[in-house]
């Protein structure tokens, strides 16, 4: 029959196919289970109805059962009223009724039969449904993956290129000429705004402390005299009267 054609026909296809020719895998595949979903409900809908008419064609052959037997208690109930002739016409209504039953009864059987078949078909098509979504689960966990690993590769080849580390080398020399003209900068500026002589002075006292540190250190290794220390002067005493 051709109630599923069209979702088997889905379900068949090759979906790493379709995913070739989609610009995005994730929303084609999407789509097609969407799709399916929505065959299968309408899919539902005509088994409820041959469900429906399977159980009419048994209520139908059920009364067909209980009016034959309602005509053959009539039959019975003439022939003890000794009326032949109403019995006889008793018993055609009961085998019109058997008749009926009999067709009824058929019917009811091969429909029966169908909706069991269509049951065992929903049933399948449903679980290649759920087959279908968890390869589609599958399909874009691997598309994801894949971009994510081709992001990295791509960030890698980026890092890789000399050009990169080229532009780190430039700014790194830029910044250590902004530092050198700022101490440059600097020292100029202590110097144009200091007192002159004392800073001479000071360079003065700092090369003479060195002198001293050096002829104190050949002194203790015995390769030179012990440098004079220079002596403190002396506090005037008060030299008034008693």
């Amino acid at each position: 029959m051709g109630l599923f054609s069209r979702l088997g026909t889905l379900i068949k296809s090759n979906l790493n196919d379709l995913i070739s020719k989609a610009e995005d895998p994730q929303k084609m595949l999407n789509q097609i289970v969407l799709e399916m979903q929505n065959q299968l409900v309408e899919a539902k809908k005509q088994v409820v109805t041959s469900i429906a008419d399977e159980k009419r064609l048994k209520k139908q052959w059920d009364e067909q059962i209980e009016l034959s037997k309602e005509w053959e208690r009539k039959a019975m109930l003439a022939v003890r009223s000794g009326d032949d002739a109403l019995a006889k016409e008793a018993l055609s209504r009961k085998a019109e009724h058997d008749h009926q039953q009999a067709e009824f009864g058929k019917q009811w059987q091969l429909q029966k039969d169908a909706v069991d078949k269509l049951k065992d078909q929903l049933r399948s098509l449903n679980d290649k449904i759920e087959e279908a979504k968890r390869k589609k689960n599958i399909l874009i966990a691997r598309q994801k993956r894949a971009e994510a690993q081709k992001a990295i590769q791509d960030t890698m080849r980026g890092l890789s290129d000399n050009s990169a580390f080229d532009t780190f080398e430039r700014m790194n020399q830029k910044v250590e000429q902004i530092e050198a003209e700022s101490e440059a900068s600097t020292e100029l500026g202590g110097e144009l705004t200091g007192d002159t002589l004392q800073q001479k002075f000071k360079r003065l006292e700092g090369s003479s402390g060195s002198d001293m540190a050096l002829a104190e250190l050949k002194a203790k290794m015995g390769l030179g005299p012990m440098p004079d220390v220079p002596a403190l002067p002396e506090a005037k005493t008060d030299g008034g009267k008693q």
